[in-house]
């Protein structure tokens, strides 16, 4: 199983102030839930059409985040342009990023909990189609629910054109389901989690159910047994973001669970970078994801193996340069 955690301003806990940026926490833990995984996604009880109200906590958070949302912009970050100018990509830098942030975990378990200590990993990436389902929590409004899962649907239909994998969103059953979830309904994900994922460790239970307020939104992938190919993903989105955070997690926690495992300083133009400079996928990392799912490359290589095929690669994609 492999976890990918966003945070940008630092929160409670943290020892620092709530007005002052801090780096990103962002990675993917790997970690097995047994041959006896389920296929298929048991389908969750139909979304209510009532709407429940938002607890007092839950509007807090919100406030708390949109307050994050406007000190990012107001220092120049959170960037839609996805093309920039003034960060030219060339081919060496190309394959540096890939190898970081695909061979590259940034979490590694010890006892029961995850740490954030970068480590050689192998190529991980899903070797059937990926099928999106999308559950909303109860006190999400009926409009911001039609708003995300328009959101989903066409970024999903992009991370398929990028990486000319299957990925769809599909009405319910998905193999990998996005939860977007105020702060309550993600306490009491628990059941669900263990519904989708049998025999899904408690750490990552916890992870989900006690998310700190510095992590922003969070992707676990799992895989059978100690197979390199993903067979399922929950991705979990706070619905207390303001659009600008939302819709940048969903860019960031979707292309991860994908299978770019880490975040690299270095990388840019990119969201898989701990400065959140851009907030939304760029052609930096449309390219990323059409090298990771190359039929040259297959899953459990490690670097070794995979760099002279990523040098071949990233060479075609910029033109030889």
């Amino acid at each position: 199983m492999q976890q990918r955690a966003r945070g940008r301003i630092s929160a409670l806990g943290r020892g620092v102030s709530t007005a002052a940026l801090c780096l990103a926490l962002a990675g993917c833990i790997e970690a097995p839930f047994g041959q006896g995984g389920m296929r298929q996604s048991p389908r969750p009880a139909p979304a209510p059409d009532v709407v429940t109200p938002q607890s007092p906590e839950s509007l807090a958070v919100a406030a708390y985040y949109q307050q994050i949302e406007d000190t990012l912009k107001g220092r120049g970050l959170l960037r839609t342009d996805v093309a920039p100018r003034d960060a030219p990509i060339t081919t060496h830098q190309l394959i540096d990023d890939f190898i970081h942030i695909a061979l590259y975990d940034e979490y590694s378990s010890f006892g029961g909990t995850y740490i954030a200590r970068p480590t050689p990993s192998r190529l991980r990436r899903w070797q059937v189609p990926v099928r999106m389902s999308v559950e909303f929590g109860a006190s999400v409004p009926l409009e911001q629910r039609s708003q995300d899962h328009a959101v989903i649907s066409a970024y999903a239909g992009q991370l398929a054109s990028a990486s000319r994998h299957p990925v769809q969103v599909v009405p319910a059953g998905g193999n990998f389901t996005v939860f977007v979830v105020n702060e309550d309904e993600r306490r009491d994900l628990g059941p669900r989690l263990q519904q989708l994922v049998p025999g899904i460790d408690p750490g990552s239970v916890d992870a989900i159910t006690n998310l700190a307020p510095s992590t922003f939104c969070v992707v676990f992938a799992f895989s059978e047994g100690a197979a390199p190919a993903y067979s399922r993903a929950v991705a979990v989105i706070r619905a207390e973001h303001p659009p600008t955070l939302r819709r940048s997690c969903v860019h960031e926690e979707l292309a991860q669970g994908l299978g770019l495992a880490n975040d690299y300083p270095h990388a840019r133009p990119s969201i898989f970078n701990d400065d959140e400079e851009f907030a939304l996928l760029t052609r930096h990392d449309e390219l990323l994801l059409r090298m990771l799912y190359d039929p040259r490359l297959r899953p459990g290589m490690a670097e070794a193996e995979a760099r002279p095929i990523v040098t071949t690669i990233a060479r075609e994609l910029m033109g030889g340069s």
